[in-house]
């Protein structure tokens, strides 16, 4: 009851508010999913499209725009590599 009570009642983290909305989506995903031809022509364009979302490109802005220190190569030995 204490959980129910704080999903419906004060939902701190928001996880109802949105919740009609999700399962729809789920909905239309799922219809989608059922389409394998066009589901993979979506995947294969997502994973196309996502070439700027790189976690070397997101470490090297938050060194330089939050942290604000600089790149420094490290040169190895042959037998490091």
């Amino acid at each position: 009851r204490p959980l129910l009570d704080e999903l419906l009642g004060r939902d701190e983290y928001l996880v109802m508010a949105d919740f009609a909305a999700y399962a729809t989506c789920q909905e239309e995903v799922g219809a989608a999913f059922m389409d394998v031809d066009d589901w993979s022509r979506r995947a294969a364009l997502n994973i196309a499209r996502m070439g700027w979302f790189s976690s070397d490109r997101t470490v090297a802005e938050y060194a330089r725009e939050i942290w604000s220190i600089r790149h420094v190569d490290v040169a190895l030995r042959e037998n490091d590599r």
